[in-house]
């Protein structure tokens, strides 16, 4: 059995309004060409998702909205986490590590520095930053989330909008 989470930051968001609550902020025009086009990538590599989780800010959730219409998932589904916000990356790792065990296969929206820590935790290559709307492929062979730990999950896959568009 395999554990699979993708670690997605969100996509580029818009400062026009430097008044806005941060987490308020939306998607800039290249997030909202990035989103939708990374979303059709996964998509079109076979993966399939049991699950979608979120940061309740504005451009994450906004981002995991054009996964879930790619996967024909209600945006209804998306599990919204208020933890995930202005989190360390070891709370990341607890949200991941207390997944309910019948799911195999999870999209994780959130954000830097916490997105860029995390994958530097699981990969081989060390990972100077995880870009807007990057997605982390980490994988464990493992039966049960709570074993998804480093040394044991790896990251496998590393995409961005810039080494396609």
């Amino acid at each position: 059995m395999s554990k699979t989470v993708y670690f997605i930051r969100h996509a580029k968001s818009s400062w026009e309004n430097p008044g806005m609550r941060d987490i308020d902020r939306p998607l800039n025009p290249r997030g909202l060409r990035d989103a939708p086009f990374m979303a059709k990538l996964l998509k079109g590599k076979g993966v399939e998702i049991d699950q979608i989780i979120a940061s309740p800010a504005n451009r994450a959730f906004t981002t995991a909205t054009y996964f879930s219409e790619e996967y024909g998932i209600d945006k209804d589904k998306i599990i919204v986490d208020r933890s995930i916000y202005e989190a360390y990356p070891e709370t990341v790792l607890d949200i991941v590590q207390a997944l309910d065990n019948s799911l195999n296969t999870v999209l994780l929206f959130g954000h830097n520095p916490s997105f860029t820590s995390i994958a530097n935790l699981f990969s081989m290559e060390y990972i100077a930053n995880v870009p807007t709307c990057g997605i982390v492929k980490v994988e464990a062979d493992i039966k049960e989330w709570s074993s998804f730990v480093e040394g044991i999950a790896m990251q496998t896959a590393f995409y961005y909008p810039k080494q396609f568009l």
